[in-house]
């Protein structure tokens, strides 16, 4: 055997040996680059942004009443603060908070033991004084018949007139007494004055009432009104018959609307505001007194964008909105003016037109300049490869 053969020999299985781990690292680098692909698929699909159609709001003109911003409660016109008219014991409480009553029901019932007792000794007396009146009256009649005969002197006629005169006195004050008593007697009855509702039970059984005592509350739910109150810098624009739209604390988002019925003559002394009496449309009022209610007399409107507070951001003074345009997400600094009351929108001055669309509710990860897509898209461009590949 040659040199050169032996050579061969020696020299191949490390020429092998190293082709292979040369393929095997090319393979290496190959599928890392593969796989590495995926990866970077995903970190640009994560930096976009994925909202769905729902989540963008499309701005437009809206009608904006401007005016005196109301602010009060729900009263009711109709109402009965019955208080104790006698020193009692409260016997029974028949009606509790939310019971409807009918004019006349009993209410509370209080101990009229001694106020009976009064009654009867006053009906005693008034029956005697009436006998002694009649007794001195025949007696007068009497003596006139026989003064008129020569029979009686002058001056016993006068002494019986007199007595008679005393008896009828008497018998008034009995009469007047009696009635007292009698009404004294109903004074322990707490009835209802009108058709309404229990809106607060003041007493139970076993309380003492004093007079002057509250004791029950009755409304009349049918005569709901808006008490409210506007400051006196802006009375200039109030007139009577002029509609205020307002919300209902409890109400959700429903309105309410009335026309101004009556603005006080004088201000408040110490909020220095008016008082205004709204009424409400016939069959749109609230049942229930009490309830806060804010809303604005409507001096005039005007169109303009509206933009309610969910879709804003605020930080100190200033504020922004998130508006997306050509698919990407832009912050868009915004110029606020006044805030409807009633619906709590605010109207945009400047940083937005007509057709923007912004998000609805903004959170707080959001990135100026960031990809927008719409669900809607991206669900059909993801479809297309794999429909095309079959």
């Amino acid at each position: 055997m040659t040199r050169s053969s032996r050579l061969a020999r020696s020299v191949s299985p490390t020429l092998l040996l190293c082709a292979a781990l040369a393929l095997s690292a090319c393979g290496k680098r190959e599928g890392a680059g593969a796989a590495d692909a995926p990866s970077k698929a995903a970190s640009a699909a994560a930096a976009s942004l994925l909202v769905a159609p729902e989540d963008l709001r499309t701005l437009s003109l809206s009608s904006y009443a401007f005016g005196p911003v109301i602010t009060g409660s729900i009263q009711p016109e109709k109402r009965a603060d019955l208080r104790a008219e006698v020193s009692a014991v409260v016997l029974q409480v028949l009606k509790e908070n939310g019971e409807n009553v009918r004019r006349g029901d009993l209410l509370v019932r209080l101990d009229d033991t001694s106020i009976r007792d009064s009654l009867a000794s006053a009906e005693e007396g008034a029956r005697v004084s009436a006998q002694s009146f009649e007794q001195a009256e025949r007696q007068m009649q009497r003596l006139k018949t026989l003064q008129s005969q020569g029979m009686s002197s002058l001056q016993a006629l006068e002494d019986a007139e007199l007595r008679r005169n005393n008896a009828q006195n008497d018998l008034v004050a009995a009469k007047a007494r009696l009635v007292q008593a009698r009404q004294q007697l109903q004074r322990t009855e707490v009835r209802a004055p009108f058709d309404g509702v229990v809106s607060e039970r003041k007493v139970s059984a076993g309380d003492t009432a004093q007079v002057g005592k509250e004791l029950v509350k009755v409304i009349d739910p049918r005569s709901m009104r808006f008490e409210g109150l506007v400051s006196a810098d802006r009375m200039h624009e109030i007139k009577a018959g002029q509609t205020v739209n307002f919300r209902v604390n409890g109400f959700g988002e429903g309105n309410f609307s009335g026309k101004v019925r009556r603005i006080d003559a004088a201000a408040n002394a110490t909020t220095r505001q008016l008082e205004v009496l709204v009424d409400f449309a016939p069959g749109k009022a609230p049942t229930v007194a009490g309830l806060y209610a804010e809303g604005r007399v409507e001096s005039g409107s005007v169109s303009t964008l509206m933009l309610p507070e969910v879709s804003l951001q605020r930080s100190g003074d200033a504020a922004h909105a998130w508006r997306v345009k050509n698919g990407v997400l832009n912050k868009v600094a915004v110029e606020l003016g006044e805030r409807d009351a009633r619906r709590g929108e605010f109207v945009i001055r400047s940083g937005l037109a007509v057709g923007d669309q912004v998000l609805r509710s903004p959170g707080s990860n959001l990135k100026d300049g960031q990809k927008v897509q719409i669900a809607a898209a991206a669900v059909a461009s993801a479809s297309a490869p794999a429909s095309t590949g079959k």
